[in-house]
């Protein structure tokens, strides 16, 4: 070859590139949307085909599919509310990620995921944080029906019928907090929703530790802004589900660094998990899917030690309540019984199946299943995959049908670790912050639901 002929091949050599880079930049784009683009896909399926059942009379109790509620737009001045929180959390979230000590950054992400949830509800009214607590069917009116704590206990499971139908749903435990605010003078819906949403929020920095003791610091940095803005928070400052995302998320929590960290120190954190995980189990049933999270970790590091310690002091909790009267497993089979004689009968299992995880799809946003896509660390992957899997035995389980972007509440922060995955330009932080904010006003003003 000559040498004009070496030289045009080399000149046409980057033309020949720039030809290809649009089409690898659309290629790198769309298979970037395959994930949001299925996210979409899921919810719309389950819309449609809970509208369908809807026309056809079927009694399926939603009427804003796949979520619990009434479609039914209401954008008052109080939205101005939760759009100020949510643009000053964008704005700062980023930074206070990048800048602040580790314990500072718990603290402000401990607070962010508290005023998130309740700048939400206050775009109704301030009656929208305690009102839903006075429902009917909620905890708070069962209170007059205890006369004392070893009555309650004593007796729940055999009067079980006589409860709201929350209480009758899940262990005593929330109802016995809830007397025993009431018999200190703190009782009624204020206290009641203000504890609900602390404790709730408190599962932010629960998760942040886990994660910085599994996988380090940075991955935890960048998931925090993302833990904080969840358009889950629509439910978390409404639902007592919120305050067994707390409890839960603790007791797994010092699990998990027990497990990791080893040592005297470590054994009594695994002491405090286990007795949190316990008193978890008597708030709701459904509670004991995640120990599939301490239990991932604990495989990974091949060290049982700690988890055998959790379990032992689990087990005296749950020993406890049965000296007191209440027997964990005939309370469980006692609220099988009462699922399967109500409405949840007429519920087609098929069609809940995709409708619950629809449902959840939308309380961790499309950006966290974007981030689920990316997420490449094994180690996170280990409290992400357990929170997983327990969503998935949940929904195979067929004793949630509907209502899970609440009922599952508690598995939300462990699958949002993903969002550690995610671009960490700040440009790119905000704009993704900015659509998950987006989606819970969009749902809080456009969805009435009961909390």
């Amino acid at each position: 070859m000559d040498a004009a002929g070496a030289a045009e091949l080399r000149s046409a050599a980057p033309a020949a590139r720039r030809g290809t880079r649009p089409w690898a930049r659309a290629r790198h784009t769309f298979a970037a949307s395959i994930p949001v683009l299925s996210w979409a896909i899921l919810v719309v399926a389950a819309w449609g085909w809970g509208t369908a059942l809807n026309a056809r009379g079927a009694d399926i109790l939603l009427w804003a599919p796949p979520l619990y509620g009434r479609w039914d737009l209401d954008v008052g001045i109080g939205v101005a509310i939760p759009v100020a929180v949510a643009t000053a959390i964008v704005v700062v979230a980023p930074l206070a990620r990048d800048r602040l000590g580790w314990r500072s950054l718990l603290a402000v992400a401990w607070g962010g995921a508290a005023a998130w949830p309740l700048a939400l509800a206050l775009a109704h009214g301030p009656g929208e944080i305690n009102l839903p607590l006075e429902n009917p069917n909620e905890y708070l009116p069962a209170v007059a029906l205890v006369t004392s704590p070893g009555e309650l206990l004593a007796t729940f499971t055999e009067r079980i019928g006589d409860y709201t139908t929350h209480v009758r749903s899940h262990p005593p435990g929330m109802l016995l907090g809830l007397w025993a605010l009431d018999a200190v003078g703190v009782g009624g819906s204020w206290p009641a929703a203000l504890a609900v949403v602390a404790v709730g929020a408190s599962a932010t920095p629960a998760v942040l530790v886990a994660l910085r003791t599994v996988a380090g610091e940075p991955p935890a940095r960048r998931a925090a802004p993302f833990l904080v803005l969840l358009p889950a928070a629509v439910w978390i400052a409404t639902s007592a589900d919120a305050l067994f995302m707390g409890v839960g998320a603790w007791a797994v929590c010092l699990l998990v660094v027990a497990t990791v960290r080893g040592g005297r120190a470590a054994d009594l954190a695994a002491l405090g998990g286990g007795v949190a995980f316990g008193a978890a189990l008597f708030l709701s049933y459904g509670l004991v899917l995640l120990a599939a999270i301490p239990l991932a970790v604990a495989s990974a590091e091949r060290r049982l030690r700690a988890l055998a310690i959790g379990a032992a002091a689990a087990l005296a909790v749950v020993l406890a309540f049965a000296v007191a009267g209440f027997w964990w497993v005939d309370g469980f089979f006692a609220v099988r019984e009462q699922y399967e004689a109500s409405i949840a009968r007429n519920r087609p299992y098929g069609f809940f199946l995709l409708n619950n995880l629809a449902a959840f799809a939308l309380a961790v946003g499309p950006v966290l299943v974007l981030a689920l896509a990316r997420l490449r660390d094994r180690r996170a992957w280990l409290l992400v995959g357990g929170a997983l899997a327990a969503v998935a035995l949940a929904d195979l389980s067929g004793m949630s049908k509907g209502e899970v972007e609440r009922i599952w509440l508690p598995f939300v922060p462990w699958v949002a670790l993903a969002a550690a995955a995610l671009p960490s330009r700040l440009s790119a932080v905000r704009a993704l912050l900015a659509a998950q904010a987006a989606l819970a006003i969009a749902i809080q003003v456009g969805v009435r639901t009961a909390w």
